[in-house]
């Protein structure tokens, strides 16, 4: 055979293959891998699926779309504050295959969008809210299809979110966090205080002298704490990594603290624990066993929303999401296609 024929017989054989059977007509539109690989992005030209956005102020953040479901459209909140999206591409590796239309996103600060240095009243929680929901519009999310999931700092910024704008929602995920500043601070205290004797005692000389960025207390914490109660694995997965290596260290320290012991940001005295009666909309909290969150209270939170769910990581920490995968992105995807399902 001719190479010429060759690819003219591949093609129709790709193409027939993308084609729904006569029997699955009416649901092909959403079960067709051809047709989540089928969109574009409303720019000159598409640079896979990326997009800037212009949020108040003149900055842009970065979004990234992957694939095309009309009724499911998730948007991925990062923690830190000012981490990255990089650190949650490992949805990439499930959602794509659950059908699921979803966003990766940077919000200001981060290394991907805009990064303001000189301005300290852009980095608080009402105007994450309103970049949020900017970014909900710009992307044409709604209330029949959006869905909000947050991780660490992310499902603040969405709990927060949920309390100001729920009815553009179809289902809230928080992943991760407890609803109050001080009841994560002191269980962060209760899991230091496991730490052995002699740790405790060179941390408590570092924080004395609040020399925060030295290499040496990085890598304490990191070695003895993170390995712990941040991330299971034996080594950082690839994205996790580039997720630290570009930490925005000046909002971070503003907003959280200078380290997970010393929380001294604008965000300790946040607490939302007494308002979680008021969000409506179906919720799934994620808790995970060695977590930095106090995993019962995870559980508790999952009671105290009017439509709540609870998924328990028992192999997870605070990246459950990679050291207890299997469980979270099921659990995940599970809650997402029965509100879908359900309404």
């Amino acid at each position: 055979m001719k190479p010429l024929n060759l690819l003219f017989l591949c093609t129709l054989v790709f193409l027939s293959a993308c084609q729904p059977k006569q029997s699955d007509t009416n649901t092909a539109n959403s079960d067709s891998s051809c047709d989540y690989v089928n969109f574009t992005t409303p720019d000159d030209f598409q640079m896979a699926g990326i997009q800037m956005i212009e949020i108040e102020g003149g900055y842009k953040v970065w979004t990234k779309r992957f694939g095309n479901n009309p009724k499911i459209k998730v948007l991925l909140l990062h923690g830190g504050p000012a981490m990255t999206h990089e650190y949650m591409e490992c949805f990439e590796s499930f959602f794509p295959q659950a059908n699921i239309e979803f966003y990766e996103y940077d919000q200001l600060g981060s290394y991907y969008s805009d990064q303001p240095t000189n301005d300290t009243t852009l980095w608080n929680i009402p105007r994450f809210v309103e970049e949020v929901e900017t970014v909900r519009k710009k992307l044409g999310l709604t209330k029949d299809n959006f869905y909000l999931l947050g991780n660490s700092w992310g499902s603040m910024l969405a709990m927060e979110y949920a309390l100001k704008y729920q009815d553009n929602l179809k289902g809230l995920l928080i992943c991760n966090m407890t609803a109050s500043f001080s009841k994560y601070a002191a269980y962060n205290a209760k899991l230091r205080s496991e730490l052995r004797p002699s740790l405790l005692d060179s941390l408590s000389a570092y924080e004395m002298k609040k020399d925060f960025v030295n290499p040496a207390y990085q890598e304490m914490v990191f070695n003895e704490y993170y390995t712990k109660h941040l991330c299971r694995l034996p080594e950082l997965p690839d994205p996790v990594a580039r997720s630290f290596k570009h930490v925005n260290q000046f909002v971070y320290e503003y907003m959280q603290g200078p380290s997970e012991f010393v929380p001294g940001g604008i965000l300790q005295n946040w607490d939302i624990w007494n308002r979680l009666s008021e969000i409506k909309v179906p919720t799934l909290t994620v808790g995970a066993k060695y977590d930095t969150m106090n995993p019962a209270e995870m559980e508790e939170m999952s009671k105290l929303v009017q439509n709540g769910r609870y998924l328990y990581c028992p192999n997870g920490s605070h990246l459950s999401m990679w050291d207890d995968q299997q469980v979270f992105m099921k659990g995940v995807i599970d809650f997402i296609k029965e509100v879908n399902e359900g309404q």
